[in-house]
Parts: C-alpha cells; sequence; structure tokens
C-alpha cells in the first residue's frame, strides 16, 4: 500500500507535531480533535527537555514554542532537610533552541495548532471517532456527529484514553503507576524571581519539584504514593481539598514546598500516574498508534511530550524514506519501541519505588542512547542508514 493521504485522530502535542512532521515529509495530511478548541489536560505544565526541543528544530517549529513558557538551564536537588544536594546543568543549555523549556500543555497545544495552520495544515475540532473501517482502499474515520474522512494510513494520537487504541486492540488498558500527581500553579508563594532553575525535593511524604518564572509565577507538581485516587473525587475535589491532603505530608520536611501549596489558591490539577504495559500492539493494518495511545509513561520521567515529539519525526522520516509503507510502519516501531519502553520503565519504577535495572543488566540492549537519537532526528539523515 502505498501513502498519500494520511488522517491524524487527536490534535494534541503528538498529533499536530505528527500532522507537521508528515506535512514536511510532503504527505496530505488532516487533524481530527475531539475536544471543541484544545487537547484535554489543558491546566497541567510540562518541561520539554533537550530531546524534544531537538525534534522541534527539525519541525521548524522552534520559534511557535520559544515564544511560550521559559527556559530551563540547571536542576537542583534538596532533601527533607532542605539541603541542597546537587545542582547542575540540564540539557544542551548553552543553545537557546535545545534549552529545557517549562510550559503549559494547553499553550503548547495551540502553539503547534497555530503553526499547523499557518502551514494550511487542516484541523477540525469537534471531530469525535465512533469507528475505523479499513479496507482494500484505504481506512475510513467516522466521526459521532455522522461525518467521515478516508485515507490511506489513520494515526492514532488521541492520548491515553485513546479512542483509536479500543478500536484497534481493546484488550490493551491503561495500568495505575502507583502515585497520585498535583499540579499548581501560585504568583504568592515566598520564592524569588526566577532563575532558570528546577528544583526537586526529595521529600518524606512526596516527590516535589517546582521552577519560578520570569515574572515571578510558581509552577509547581507533587507525587505521592499510595492508591489512585476515584475518578469522582478527581472530579469533585478543590483547590481547598488538595492542599489539605498535600500541605501536612509537606510540613513533614525542612523545604518550601508546602509554603507553595500553601499558597495556592485556585488551579490545582489532580490525576493518577498511568502507563501503557509494555509489548502492547501499536499497529493494526493501515492505523498506527504514537505518543500516549501507544507509550504513555508515568511523568516521573517528564518524558512523556518529548517523546512524542521525537516519534512524530521518526515517523515522518519512516515514510518518507521506505521502499514501501508496510516496510516504514515496521522501521519506525524497530527505531521507537526500545526507547520508549525504557522510558516507561524507568519512569514506573521511580513512580513505584522500584530500582531500576543498572546499564550493564537492562534488557533493552538497542535503546537508542543520546548520540543515536541526535542522529535518528536529524531531518537530512536516513531512517535506514
Amino acid at each position: 500500500m502505498g501513502v498519500a493521504r494520511v488522517l491524524v485522530i487527536g490534535g494534541g502535542i503528538a498529533g499536530t507535531a505528527t500532522a507537521l512532521a508528515l506535512h514536511k515529509a510532503g504527505l496530505d495530511v488532516e487533524v481530527h480533535e475531539a475536544h471543541p478548541d484544545s487537547a484535554e489536560d489543558l491546566g497541567a505544565f510540562l518541561t520539554l527537555a533537550s530531546n524534544g526541543m531537538r525534534a522541534l528544530a527539525q519541525l521548524d517549529a522552534s520559534a511557535a514554542v520559544t515564544a511560550l513558557g521559559f527556559p530551563l538551564t540547571s536542576m537542583r536537588v534538596l532533601d527533607g532537610t532542605g539541603a541542597e544536594l546537587a545542582k547542575t546543568p540540564i540539557g544542551e543549555a548553552g543553545d537557546p533552541l535545545l534549552q529545557y523549556r517549562c510550559l503549559r500543555r494547553g499553550d503548547l497545544n495551540s502553539g503547534l495548532q497555530a503553526e499547523a495552520s499557518r502551514r494550511g495544515i487542516a484541523i477540525r475540532h469537534g471531530a469525535r471517532l465512533a469507528s475505523v473501517v479499513e479496507d482494500a482502499d484505504g481506512v475510513t474515520a467516522h466521526f459521532a456527529d455522522g461525518s467521515r474522512a478516508g485515507g490511506d494510513l489513520l494515526i492514532g494520537a488521541d492520548g491515553l484514553g485513546s479512542t483509536v487504541r479500543n478500536a484497534t486492540a481493546p484488550a490493551v488498558q491503561p495500568l495505575y503507576a502507583g502515585q497520585q500527581v498535583f499540579y499548581g500553579y501560585t504568583r504568592t508563594a515566598p520564592l524569588p524571581a526566577g532563575d532558570a532553575c528546577i528544583t526537586m525535593i526529595r521529600g518524606t511524604g512526596a516527590a516535589f519539584g517546582f521552577a519560578v518564572s520570569p515574572d515571578g509565577e510558581t509552577y509547581w507538581f507533587a507525587r505521592v504514593s499510595g492508591d489512585p485516587l476515584p475518578a469522582e473525587r478527581i472530579a469533585r475535589g478543590t483547590a481547598a481539598d488538595w492542599r489539605e491532603l498535600l500541605v501536612p505530608l509537606l510540613r513533614k520536611d525542612a523545604t518550601p514546598a508546602a509554603d507553595i501549596v500553601a499558597a495556592t489558591d485556585q488551579g490545582v490539577l489532580v490525576t493518577n500516574a498511568t502507563e501503557i504495559p509494555t509489548g502492547s500492539p501499536w499497529r493494526a493494518g493501515r492505523t498506527l498508534l504514537v505518543g500516549d495511545a501507544a507509550h504513555a509513561a508515568s511523568p516521573a520521567t517528564g518524558q512523556g511530550a518529548s517523546m512524542a515529539l521525537e516519534d512524530a519525526v521518526v515517523l515522518a522520516k519512516c515514510l518518507r524514506d521506505a521502499p514501501d509503507t508496510d516496510a516504514a510502519l515496521v522501521r519506525y516501531e524497530e527505531l521507537r519501541r526500545p526507547r520508549v519502553e525504557h522510558n516507561i520503565t524507568v519512569s514506573g519504577n521511580i513512580s513505584r519505588g522500584v530500582p531500576s535495572p543498572s546499564p550493564a543488566t537492562r534488557a533493552a540492549p538497542n535503546r537508542p542512547g543520546e548520540d543515536e537519537i541526535v542522529r535518528l532526528l536529524d531531518w537530512q539523515s536516513d531512517a535506514w542508514a
């Protein structure tokens, strides 16, 4: 089968980046997003690591993202007493295009979607997928409003609760990774203005991290081990509820964490850390899963968005350079699965408090290292080289 037209289901980070990459590779691509304006998890923030920023640079999308959020060039680690254990540069701090970046997920979605629209890529909002039908001529997406769209390949980039995955691999269900995760923002925390440093705290009751923007807004997260929070409690919880839960845990330590949370009077987002089991199928005929739909990991390593951006570049290159589409999709999975499943394992181990295997004993010896991923993300390199 040949590919000329691609349907992307999901207009979040993975879906929009994939559309940008496929468009750059010369394919006709259209994005269908279920939400009326942007994707879900609008309140959470994230950090894009240097590998994610490198992927954006290969898509000529750096400017769309460096206009958002703020850079992070160092990381500080504190213990529960408030003592500094380490402070070190992170990523490729010397290159403004490759510096870590802290920003709201919703802003990143909007920025990437605006860039896609600027390039003439169609993004249809309010298009909720109902079913996928494949035949000898292609694949057709049927939507809840009765409309349909056809193409040669359908990309499921619709996140953790993927409708595409439920249609193609219904036995695969996300698993709880052992931690409740909280995100918040405050402008009244007793902290100095940002210095491009993210602080990680190894607390006794929670793992905590924060960064302060140049204009004085503190972005923070907390990861708390325990049973998953019921969906009803998450839906009904208020900022006051989450402060009441978190502050006593954080007061056990002599760190800024408790005061930061106590100063947060609204806008707290809560979720359960979740992952897709390794070895889950990504492909069914003319349908392929990418991003969190394929390989969601707990947020402990902070690599979810960056891995999705890597997916976009590598998939587009495989389709661009392939002798045929089937070979391209096989090659894509060969290149991506070891790396992203290593991330699932390591991140899940952190969330569960389980030591990860040493490099010498890891079960994925072919996981691309940093030098290899730099080569794979280079738009000019051949995906078969």
